[in-house]
């Protein structure tokens, strides 16, 4: 079995969500390792650099607790299209290490620069974050993403996104997505519908 990961934001001089990192964590070794002494970040992030600017801390864990810890100044990608691709066989509800089947899906995009995985008819994440939408006074988010990640429950729970069913046929209500992760804040990279692609739609 391949390790899961944390992946952490620094920023400002705080570990930013980490309660939120901390319950992830938990439920991946409920499920995989119910007998394992679970890793506490907290105490593994002791000597983490608290900097000012975006800092991307990574745990690698598994049954035998922290397998590598790392820090590194955080880039963000340059992501300007988006292409849905459907696929009703992924499945990423834990944050494995083993990232193969979102590349291949990841390789359909064409000439995009990421994807919207569509699943059993709903929109779900990128092959690296959620979504959000917004339509001019709300945003929203996939109720049922691939991964349930640390910035989208944070930003759910402060009632600043509502989950809902949403499918390729309501894109035509938002005027931009946002791509979240716990690395990316909401608004901090946005998409216009205009740059969304839907092969075989788009063309109607």
């Amino acid at each position: 079995m391949y390790p899961f990961i944390e992946t952490i934001r620094i920023e400002g001089g705080e570990i930013r969500n980490l309660p939120y990192h901390q319950q992830r964590l938990n439920s991946t070794m409920r499920h995989f390792w119910p007998q394992a002494p679970v890793v506490d970040l907290k105490d593994v992030l002791r000597d983490a650099p608290l900097t000012e600017t975006e800092t991307k801390a990574r745990v690698v864990y598994d049954e035998g607790g922290v397998r590598d810890l790392s820090f590194s100044a955080y880039h963000p990608l340059d992501i300007r299209s988006l292409c849905l691709v459907t696929c009703d066989e992924i499945d990423y509800r834990y944050k494995s290490a083993d990232r193969s089947a979102l590349q291949a899906l990841k390789e359909q995009r064409g000439n995009c620069d990421e994807i919207i995985i569509v699943k059993d008819g709903k929109l779900t994440d990128t092959s690296y974050s959620n979504i959000a939408l917004f339509d001019g006074a709300h945003w929203f988010t996939p109720r049922h993403p691939l991964l349930h990640g640390t910035m989208r429950q944070s930003l759910v729970d402060q009632g600043l996104l509502r989950e809902d069913d949403l499918t390729p046929d309501d894109l035509h209500r938002f005027l931009k997505i946002s791509l979240i992760n716990a690395m990316m804040p909401l608004g901090f990279l946005e998409i216009g519908k205009e740059n969304v692609f839907y092969p075989g739609k788009n063309e109607e």
